[in-house]
């Protein structure tokens, strides 16, 4: 049996999860699960459900600045507990500084500003899931 995979999209905006669900099904087709969350409170509970389902993360895309809690501190938690798992940020407002910071703490392997290209996008997440996790 394959291992079914997920890639899980965090924002507070509800049009930036469309589109980044849109352009990931678009290129991958049924490739991964697609899930997403709007806050990192809910993305944590989410991944939780998927580990437990035996649902492999490949990748985790995230805003940086999200209310209640930013992607920093939501990336270091899931580091903690699943340290296995692959970040990517998308954001606008982002201290790039900051971000080089906390990229041994979080697993990050790649930064894209908003609004994004979707070749950019595309190309980023390839070179991040490579293709020993098609499934």
């Amino acid at each position: 049996m394959q291992k079914r995979c997920a890639i899980v999209c965090v924002d507070d905006d509800e049009m930036i999860l469309d589109s980044l669900r849109h352009e990931l099904m678009a290129h991958f087709d049924g490739r991964y699960l697609y899930e997403s969350a709007l806050n990192a409170e809910e993305a944590l509970q989410l991944i939780d459900e998927l580990v437990a389902e035996n649902i492999y993360i490949i990748l985790i895309i995230t805003d940086w600045v999200m209310p209640g809690m930013n992607g920093d501190e939501f990336l270091i938690k899931v580091h903690e507990k699943y340290p296995d798992i692959r970040a990517m940020v998308i954001t606008g407002y982002a201290d790039l500084i900051a971000v080089s910071k906390a990229r041994n703490k979080i697993n990050l392997c790649g930064i894209i500003s908003k609004p994004w290209k979707s070749d950019e996008l595309i190309r980023k997440v390839e070179s991040i899931v490579g293709s020993k996790y098609i499934n």
